[in-house]
C-alpha cells in the first residue's frame, strides 16, 4: 500500500507542475474594444479555436486538473480510517 501512495504522489507532483507550465502558457482573454458594446467578432479564428494550439491547450488543462482532483482524494482518503 505504501508503494502505491507513494506513486501517486509522485504522480501528483508531476501532474501539479505540468499544469502550472501549461496554465502559463494560455494567452489572456483579451476581447479589446469591441466587448464594450457588445460587438461579437466571428472569425475564422473564433469558430475554429478549438483546433488551434490554444484550443489544444484548453483541453489538454481540463484533464490535468481533473486528473489533480483525483489524485488529490485518493492521496486524501488513506486519512480517513474508519
Amino acid at each position: 500500500m505504501t508503494v502505491l501512495k507513494y506513486l501517486f504522489m509522485v504522480l501528483f507532483i508531476i501532474v501539479s507542475i505540468v499544469l502550472t507550465i501549461i496554465i502559463m502558457m494560455q494567452e489572456g482573454e483579451d476581447a479589446g474594444l469591441g466587448s464594450l458594446s457588445g460587438q461579437s467578432l466571428d472569425t475564422y479564428w473564433s469558430k475554429n479555436k478549438g483546433r488551434s494550439r490554444e484550443g489544444v491547450i484548453i483541453k489538454v488543462t481540463a484533464v490535468l486538473v481533473a486528473v489533480f482532483f483525483v489524485l488529490a482524494l485518493l492521496l486524501n482518503m488513506s486519512s480517513f480510517k474508519i
